[in-house]
């Protein structure tokens, strides 16, 4: 995307102006020779913040970096009172998600990581076994075992089939 941006007094003017723009508005002006009253401008997207991370302005500043205009966003870590908020309200939503799943009670034993925010099985999930997959199987957790187990095979189109926790089998939806 071709963007300029006016320049009055050594600072930036509004807002950049598309390309196709800025010449029928400026015709006059060679986009390949710019006066000083024009600059190039490079539109850069908001970043993805981490988990711990804030915007410091909810809108870029514009910056003129390497002799071209570019949004600039303001990015700092939270501070530890912040952090611990976050990390609580993670904490609570994560394990109201958790309760809410779908025969909630089969994962019972899994335990709550606060570190990593995530529930983590007593026992390690075995090793995904191709010819169980190829043929329909699938290893679930049994909650009623407190152990990994191979499922039925599966009956059809997945879109058309839940499996039961509680009974270990695959029921057929009802639409």
């Amino acid at each position: 995307m071709e963007l300029f941006i006016r320049i009055k007094d050594g600072q930036p003017f509004e807002h950049p102006i598309f390309g196709d723009n800025f010449r029928q508005a400026f015709p006059d002006v060679d986009v390949n020779n710019l006066p000083p009253e024009f600059a190039r401008f490079e539109r850069v997207e908001r970043p993805t913040l981490g988990m711990y991370e804030v915007l410091e302005l909810e809108e870029a500043t514009y910056q003129l970096i390497d002799g071209v205009w570019k949004d600039v966003w303001s990015v700092r870590e939270m501070t530890a009172e912040e952090k611990e908020i976050v990390k609580q309200q993670r904490i609570e939503d994560t394990k109201a998600a958790w309760a809410a799943r779908f025969q909630a009670e089969n994962w019972a034993a899994w335990i709550f990581n606060e570190e990593t925010l995530e529930y983590e099985p007593p026992i390690p999930r075995p090793a995904p076994d191709q010819a169980k997959i190829d043929a329909g199987i699938r290893t679930f957790w049994c909650g009623a075992e407190n152990n990994w187990k191979d499922t039925p095979v599966h009956p059809g189109d997945i879109s058309q089939y839940r499996f039961d926790f509680l009974v270990w089998e695959w029921i057929p939806l009802v639409n």
